[in-house]
């Protein structure tokens, strides 16, 4: 079964399409089109190069499989979080110090193109500031400390730190023993942030094709994007469907892994009630390897992840898991309803780092270097995906400086080929489990 058709029934009953409205509907692909540039895919990535494409000149078409946002970039945790889902050292090991930071600037001047793009484009997306990084035991929160103080000497990144003593004033959660706040990183409404995005896309002369999967990509001096009813022919590709590309291109997937994660949102909590939980209404997650993530809602909701998935199967019970799980978390909503449960899949990479970069197989005898891709997000790309679109278009216009940063991060295939790599992973989480319980 394809990721696009398990995936379908995670869709249904999800907050963010519940209280955002689709008020555009874009039309599918019926003819042939030619362009300058082509995208696959209706996420935020794809939808920042297209803006940032439009905006250098270029003719650009966009084709989604199925409606704008209707993978992660509209269902995720709608935390948008400085730095990359891997350790700064994982970097540092591959780039250097000056390499590292220059990455861990970007992954700044993210946060503050979503802030530029909703006042250009006057996107409501909810914006609220404040991330919390929790421990749950002393140990965790010693390795906590570490790492603030390691982007604060390396990167000059500035947190405060909460000790336990504190902690009551940030959260009303027995559950956590100390941590810290960055106010920099925030969370938002993902899936409002993406429409408005697509409708600032659309009203810069992009194309938009929703129901328009690409089933096929033929690499050339002029490269041709097939769907079920036409096609594309463009001087330059960008691939950024992540785990749905669904064979177009193997090479690529062979270095992600989709894992399934999953969120409730409780009714409408008192509002007294619901600012008492997280004062300072910032986003939480825990420091745990399989972690959970939370925030409050403007309609004053707990919207709450944490489950995950290894093998593509959604868990049993998952609105009931779920809210045992924040129930832990807050024992004041102790049989509070959820009123809504979805879930969806990431694509993560085997060091947790962005792989970005170029297709090399493009032509029978030599390598044109046109179909660009970003994957890899590894569920850390809410701000991430409009940097990766903004340095396509830069390489795309003719300085790839940038973007070859991010190029020169070297990436594995997970081991075990497709029949054994997720049994494999799922395996391995298991370690990983057990590890956060102790």
């Amino acid at each position: 079964m394809s990721l696009l058709r398990a995936d379908q029934t995670l869709t249904t009953n999800s907050y963010y399409a519940a209280t955002a409205p689709r008020e555009q509907v874009f039309p599918a692909l019926q003819e042939n089109v030619d362009c300058d540039v082509a995208i696959v895919g209706g996420g935020l990535a794809g939808l920042s190069a297209a803006i940032e494409l439009a905006d250098r000149g270029f003719t650009v078409a966009l084709l989604e499989a199925r409606s704008i946002g209707w993978g992660a970039s509209g269902r995720n945790g709608g935390q948008a979080l400085a730095g990359l889902a891997c350790d700064p050292s994982e970097i540092e090991a591959q780039l250097g110090l000056d390499g590292a930071r220059r990455v861990w600037d970007m992954t700044l001047e993210a946060l503050d193109l979503i802030h530029a793009r909703c006042e250009r484009f006057g996107i409501d997306c909810e914006w609220q500031a404040g991330c919390l990084s929790l421990a749950t035991s002393a140990r965790k929160a010693r390795k906590l400390h570490e790492q603030q103080m390691q982007l604060q000497r390396g990167y000059g990144f500035e947190t405060t730190w909460i000790a336990p003593q504190d902690l009551p004033r940030w959260i009303a959660s027995p559950r956590f023993h100390s941590g810290l706040h960055d106010g920099r990183s925030g969370h938002l409404h993902p899936l409002k942030y993406s429409l408005g995005l697509a409708r600032a896309a659309a009203t810069l002369g992009v194309r938009v094709f929703e129901n328009s999967a690409a089933t096929a990509l033929r690499p050339g001096a002029v490269a041709r994007l097939s769907t079920a009813q036409g096609e594309v022919r463009a001087r330059y590709v960008l691939l950024a469907g992540n785990v749905y590309l669904q064979g177009i291109a193997p090479l690529l997937e062979r270095r992600i892994m989709p894992v399934g994660t999953y969120i409730v949102t409780s009714e409408a909590l008192e509002p007294a009630l619901a600012d008492s939980l997280i004062p300072s209404r910032a986003a939480v997650c825990d420091t745990n390897f399989v972690l959970d993530y939370f925030r409050p809602t403007r309609d004053a909701r707990m919207l709450y992840g944490g489950r995950v998935s290894y093998s593509t199967r959604t868990p049993a019970n998952l609105a009931a898991s779920l809210q045992a799980r924040m129930a832990a978390t807050f024992p004041q909503l102790e049989g509070t309803d959820v009123a809504y449960a979805w879930g969806g899949f990431v694509d993560i990479t085997m060091n947790r780092a962005p792989d970005f970069g170029r297709l090399p197989d493009a032509g029978a005898d030599r390598s044109f270097g046109n179909v660009y891709y970003l994957q890899g997000f590894s569920g850390h790309g809410l701000a991430l995906t409009g940097l990766a679109g903004k340095l396509v278009a830069e390489a795309i216009g003719g300085n790839a400086s940038r973007f070859d940063t991010f190029t020169r991060i070297r990436h594995r295939p997970f081991p075990g080929g497709p029949r054994w790599r997720t049994p494999a992973l799922v395996a391995g989480m298991a370690y990983y489990r057990l590890r956060d319980m102790l």
